[in-house]
């Protein structure tokens, strides 16, 4: 059974920090390209990174590039998002999601295979 769990969310003040984590089990994480996408109230989910099997090539929108970076540690079958100078328009539930052996887009969503279950991320002005 595929898990993908997410953490690391939480509360912080405009201009701060935070550092997602998401752990996999039962795949063989590092077939898998590896994606973080996010959701407001009332808007639609939207990619935010993604990153390659073996984490040579990212990805990013344009709205936190330069802010954002994703990494992976596939000895810990582990993806992450260290999330920087956040705004108060960052908030959202934060996804990550795998794409077994890099089959489309990255900044699909529909390209993943599964998804976790999200963590909040909360910026306040």
């Amino acid at each position: 059974q595929v898990q993908l769990v997410e953490s690391g969310g939480g509360l912080v003040q405009a201009g701060g920090s935070l550092r997602l984590s998401c752990a996999a089990s039962g795949l063989t994480f590092s077939w898998y390209a590896m994606g973080w996408f996010r959701q407001a109230p009332g808007k639609e989910r939207e990619f935010v990174a993604g990153i390659n099997r073996s984490g040579l090539k990212t990805y990013y929108s344009d709205s936190v590039k330069g802010r954002f970076t994703i990494s992976r540690d596939n000895a810990k079958n582990t993806v992450y998002l260290q999330m920087d100078s956040l705004k108060p328009e960052d908030t959202a539930v934060y996804y990550c999601a795998a794409d077994l052996n890099e089959s489309g887009s990255p900044r699909d969503t529909d390209t993943y295979d599964y998804r976790g279950q999200g963590t909040q991320v909360t910026v306040s002005s």
